[in-house]
């Protein structure tokens, strides 16, 4: 079954990559859930697994992850900088005075976050 996401695109290699900017990535905290933004195959860690902040390293340029499974077991701890991580929310961030999502689609703000969550949410669907 082929999935077509927008205007025609229908593999996610077609989307726009998605760089954040420093005003996006914000700022990343101790205890902060994190996720990866890039695949690093050789520790066996994928874009979007996700990670907590156990420590921060270089000022707040870099900071080491614990990775844990289900059961709370660590499997892996790492450094990592700030631009191979993104901050996981849990509750609405306002960033806009938009209150629907007419105002919200009239900013144009799912035209920046539609082909990123797409490619970050489904990285293997062709």
């Amino acid at each position: 079954m082929k999935i077509e996401f927008f205007d025609g695109v229908s593999h996610t290699d077609a989307l726009p990559e998605y760089h954040p900017g420093q005003s996006e990535v914000g700022k990343i905290e101790l205890l902060d859930v994190v996720a990866l933004t890039h695949d690093m195959p050789e520790y066996n860690l994928w874009r979007g697994q996700v990670g907590t902040v156990v420590e921060i390293l270089s000022n707040g340029d870099a900071f080491e992850v614990e990775f844990s499974d289900g059961d709370g077991q660590m499997y892996q701890c790492l450094s990592f900088l700030a631009s191979q991580l993104m901050v996981l929310h849990h509750d609405l961030i306002q960033k806009t005075a938009a209150s629907s999502c007419e105002e919200l689609q009239q900013l144009k703000v799912y035209d920046q976050l539609i082909p990123w969550s797409l490619k970050f949410l489904y990285p293997n669907i062709t």
